[in-house]
């Protein structure tokens, strides 16, 4: 048994300085990462991923086209964006309507609306508008 220690110890304590020496030049800074840093690197990820999926689109280069911008060229100023910038322009882009509503489809929903109350109180009687909902007596 002593003859194993005498072997091991030197083994054991050149292991020990070994691990030492080569872990020693490589030690890393940690420090505590706060969530809203970490939230904040995904949200510039995510927002530069939705811009470059969106320049990425063949409808929008068509409109840039059309109006005399070089796809290329806005490809590259949206990559150029600051990461605040980024962040803006998704969040602007995201709240955007999905299909946009035109001054026309608002006239039209408002006359609807109206249409629709009218002929809801005609018909419980509370106004006399349209004479087709009149039971003839």
């Amino acid at each position: 048994m002593k003859r194993i220690y005498r072997v091991v110890k030197p083994l054991s304590i050149f292991l020990a300085i070994w691990v030492f020496m080569i872990s020693g030049p490589h030690q890393a800074m940690a420090a505590l990462v706060g969530t809203e840093r970490v939230f904040d690197a995904e949200r510039v990820q995510n927002a530069r991923e939705l811009i470059h999926g969106l320049m990425a689109r063949e409808e929008i280069q068509a409109a840039l086209v059309r109006e005399g911008i070089d796809p290329g060229e806005a490809q590259a100023r949206a990559e150029s964006l600051s990461d605040a910038e980024a962040v803006r322009l998704a969040g602007a882009i995201e709240t955007l309507p999905a299909g946009g509503m035109s001054a026309l489809g608002l006239i039209v929903g408002s006359i609807l609306l109206v249409f629709i109350i009218l002929l809801i109180t005609d018909i419980l009687g509370y106004t006399d508008v349209f004479p087709f909902t009149k039971k003839h007596r």
